[in-house]
C-alpha cells in the first residue's frame, strides 16, 4: 500500500500550472547586454512543466536536470526547487531531495505541501521522529490532509505508538472513505498489539471497500488460519496472490509495514502445503492476455 503522497498531486496542489506567466520583454537597448529576469523565470517555468511532464511518463532521470536547471534560472522560486526535491526522492537521492526541499521551505514557510513531502523524506530515511516533527507542522496548516494523516499514522507506527497511529488512520479515513489502505493499517496494527480479532475486523472492513485489496486478504487469510478456520484462510491465500504475487516475499512485506508478529504468521503460512502449491501454479501460470489497440 502507498505511504508517500503522489508527486503529481503535490504539483497541482502548489498551483504549478495555474501561476501567472512573467510577461518577456518586448525589446533592448541596442548594443546593451541584460539579464531579464521574467524571460528566466519563464524559461524555468516551461523546464519544470517539462519535468512534470517527463514525471508522468517516469522519466525520472531526464526529468531531474530539467528541474536541476529551474531551480537555477529561478533560485528564489518555491515550486521549482518542492518539484527538484520532489523527483530526487522519485531517484532515492534522498539527502539532496531534503536539502533542496528545505530549500523551498526556507522560501514559502508557510505551504504545509512542502512539510509533508519533508515528513516522507525523513520517513524513507527511518527517522521517524523527524518525519513526525514535519508531518504535524504541515497538519497545523492544513489540518484536513487524508493523505498526511495516513503518513503520520504510519510514522508513529514504526514508533510503536500504536494508540497514535490508530488514531491517524481514523482521521485520515473519516475523510476519504474510500481509503481502504488507512484501515487495513489499523488492522496491521492491532495484530502486532495483539488483537487478532480487532485485526480480523479491520481487514474485513477493507476488503467491503475493495474486494481486490490483496495486502488485506493476505493478511486476513494469514489470521484466519492461525484461529483455526483453514480452508477459507488458504483458499482467501490463493486468491490473494493471484492478484499479486508479491505480498510472497517478506522484503516486499516489510516495505509495506508489516510487523515481525504477521510476518512471522505468514511465513508459516506460506510453509504450508496448501501454499506452497498454490504458489507454483500462481509462477507457473502464463501472464493475462495483452488487449490489442
Amino acid at each position: 500500500m502507498p505511504n508517500r503522497l503522489p508527486l503529481l498531486s503535490l504539483l497541482l496542489a502548489l498551483g504549478l500550472w495555474t501561476m501567472p506567466k512573467p510577461v518577456i520583454a518586448q525589446a533592448l537597448l541596442p548594443y546593451t547586454i541584460q539579464i531579464d529576469s521574467a524571460a528566466l523565470e519563464q524559461t524555468a517555468l516551461s523546464l519544470a512543466e517539462e519535468a512534470v511532464q517527463l514525471a508522468r511518463l517516469q522519466q525520472y532521470q531526464l526529468a531531474v536536470p530539467r528541474a536541476e536547471l529551474a531551480t537555477q534560472l529561478a533560485p528564489k522560486n518555491a515550486q521549482t526547487w518542492t518539484l527538484l526535491g520532489s523527483l530526487y526522492l522519485q531517484v532515492e537521492q534522498l539527502d539532496k531531495g531534503i536539502v533542496a526541499l528545505q530549500q523551498a521551505q526556507s522560501l514559502a514557510p508557510e505551504n504545509a505541501s512542502i512539510k509533508f513531502v519533508l515528513g516522507e523524506a525523513h520517513f524513507r530515511q527511518a527517522k521517524y521522529d523527524k518525519a513526525v516533527e514535519y508531518l504535524q507542522a504541515g497538519l497545523k496548516i492544513k489540518p484536513d490532509t487524508p493523505g498526511a494523516l495516513f503518513d503520520l499514522g504510519n510514522a508513529f507506527y514504526k514508533l510503536k505508538r500504536f494508540d497514535n497511529a490508530i488514531a491517524q488512520y481514523e482521521k485520515a479515513f473519516a475523510l476519504e472513505k474510500n481509503l481502504w489502505p488507512a484501515i487495513n493499517n489499523i488492522g496491521l496494527v492491532k495484530y502486532e498489539m495483539g488483537d487478532a480479532d480487532g485485526a480480523i475486523k479491520r481487514w474485513e472492513q477493507a476488503i467491503a471497500i475493495d474486494k481486490e485489496a490483496a495486502e488485506a486478504m493476505l493478511a486476513l487469510a494469514v489470521a484466519l488460519y492461525g484461529k483455526g478456520d483453514k480452508a477459507k484462510g488458504l483458499a482467501m491465500g490463493e486468491a490473494a496472490l493471484k492478484l499479486d504475487r508479491r505480498y510472497a516475499t517478506v522484503d516486499f512485506l516489510k516495505e509495506n509495514l508489516w510487523g515481525d508478529r504477521l510476518i512471522a504468521d505468514t511465513q508459516k503460512f506460506l510453509a504450508t502445503p496448501e501454499m506452497k502449491a498454490a504458489l507454483t501454479k500462481i509462477q507457473d501460470a502464463p501472464p493475462p492476455p495483452q488487449m490489442s489497440p
